[in-house]
């Protein structure tokens, strides 16, 4: 624990099984927990999908099954001797072994429901925060069973040096979570910040609204959140972790369970040759669209493995639009005209999208864009506004807590001196009064953007104003918010209009 003794959170792995053989049986100091020797017995469906020369070996030498009756000792004393030491949680990796183990023991339910209520109550005695993921636990008796077990692992394993896994890894998260985001957190796993697939698996997880697993021990001074290590300490991409991480250590969690939108639902974007994958998600006041090219790759039935069925997979083009996002109307509050501002993340576009309209999106494979849909408020006559965020980070709007807006009068805005006031001219003077105050709360740091269909007055961060730059062709409004000295900090923001 000396090593990581500067971390805030450590967690500490172990299978729901004690191992990935279960616990030894009589070994020394073990008796008490009545352990004995079990012989996994594998449904046919499993066995023809997937057979695994783990699992054969088991059903051969058996694993060391702890009593059900025993196991709450069992955890208990091993959580109170870790929690002894300063870990904070567990990760339980290799729950769904238990439901082949159920001969003898009221059958594969009963025995699933047992350990489950005995870890989850040893975690709740000795980890206060509920500190445990889940992980490989897709089996349905173990997710019924589970009731405080908040994250769920949702995908298989990243697998790195697997070229054919990526695309179906973000696919296979996205619709699995349809339904374990409806009681759990979904978790994406980890991947690797220096890798020719990185960008695409960090902005798939920042429309996750998932847990950051960012890969290798030397990022642990930075990345504080939730990590798991697989880098070889030095391979870093601090450029990519930067559009995930904040330097607090904080990440930018978008508010639900990342979802396909409803247009992707019944189809296959792995393997249909001519649908993009579309994920949604909202923040406070904004909603996300990701939209993924995951074709050329899945389930081979054959050889029973992931595999490149599609080597040269073609480009594909579809359309966003503000109704992908499910939820949006919501955010946008009962006064919303269906108008947004979408910004485009990798191309750096801002576009004022009436209700309605859609925009193109061409990708190819592996290839993603992030479209940030921000309802449009109209605060008065050829005045309206819409805070982005942050434009350097992958989840541009997770960064904005609140906007609220002040109106200076009920006088309407000033024009240009001689100007007569039509629909074609919107363009007012800048030596006018000030027509209303934006204010924002907001985290973070670096490059702030909003949409306003007028140049500001003035813009301030804190107590100080700032400098700020004005696009007339798209109305991006764009000011740099420093680095804040103490952690989680919200930035109180006023932009004068």
């Amino acid at each position: 624990m000396s090593m990581v003794s500067h971390h805030k959170n450590v967690y500490v792995w172990h299978a729901l099984a004690g191992y990935w053989g279960g616990v030894k049986p009589a070994a020394a100091g073990m008796e008490h927990y009545d352990t004995a020797l079990a012989y996994p017995v594998q449904s046919p469906g499993v066995l023809g999908n997937q057979p695994d020369i783990v699992m054969d070996s088991l059903a051969v030498h058996g694993l060391g099954l702890v009593h059900p009756k025993k196991v709450f000792d069992f955890y208990n004393e091993l959580h109170a001797y870790l929690a002894s030491c300063g870990v904070d949680g567990v990760k339980v990796d290799v729950q769904n072994i238990i439901e082949t183990l159920g001969a003898g023991h009221g059958g594969r339910v009963s025995l699933t429901r047992a350990y489950h209520q005995a870890l989850e109550a040893s975690i709740a005695r000795n980890f206060p925060d509920n500190g445990c993921i889940a992980c490989m636990c897709h089996n349905t008796d173990g997710l019924y069973s589970a009731k405080q077990t908040a994250i769920v692992r949702a995908s298989d394993d990243f697998y790195p040096r697997d070229p054919a896994s990526h695309t179906v890894h973000i696919s296979s998260v996205a619709y699995n979570s349809l339904f374990l985001g409806e009681f759990m957190q979904p978790d994406w796993d980890m991947f690797h910040s220096l890798h020719p697939a990185a960008d695409y698996h960090a902005a798939a997880r920042s429309v996750g609204g998932c847990p950051i697993y960012v890969s290798g021990y030397d990022l642990m001074t930075y990345v504080t959140c939730c990590l798991l290590v697989s880098d070889k300490p030095g391979n870093h991409n601090f450029e990519l972790l930067k559009k995930i991480v904040l330097p607090d250590g904080s990440v930018l969690r978008a508010q639900l369970p990342g979802r396909p939108t409803r247009d992707c639902l019944f189809v296959d974007p792995a393997r249909d040759g001519i649908s993009l994958l579309k994920i949604w998600n909202v923040n406070k006041c904004t909603g996300v669209v990701g939209v993924f090219n995951c074709q050329g790759a899945g389930w081979c039935k054959v050889v029973k493995t992931t595999r490149i069925h599609d080597t040269s997979p073609g480009t594909l083009t579809g359309s966003v639009q503000a109704t992908d996002v499910d939820d949006l109307a919501r955010v946008a509050g009962p006064d919303w005209n269906g108008e947004t501002v979408v910004y485009a993340h990798r191309s750096g576009e801002v576009i004022r999208l009436p209700k309605g309209a859609s925009l193109p999106v061409t990708l190819k494979v592996l290839e993603y864009e992030l479209y940030h849909f921000c309802p449009l408020k109209e605060i008065a006559a050829n005045i309206s506004f819409a805070p982005i965020g942050l434009l350097n980070m992958f989840n541009s709007g997770g960064v904005v807590e609140q906007i609220e807006v002040h109106l200076a009068s009920d006088k309407k805005p000033e024009h240009f001196d001689g100007e007569v006031h039509s629909e074609l001219s919107t363009s007012l003077s800048r030596n006018r009064s000030p027509t209303a105050t934006i204010s924002l709360k907001a985290r973070g740091c670096g490059r702030f953007g909003s949409y306003s269909s007028q140049v500001p007055l003035k813009c301030k961060v804190g107590n100080n104003e700032v400098d700020f730059e004005y696009e007339p062709a798209t109305g991006l409004l764009t000011f740099v918010i420093p680095v804040p000295e103490e952690e989680m900090y919200k930035w109180q923001i006023e932009i004068q209009v």
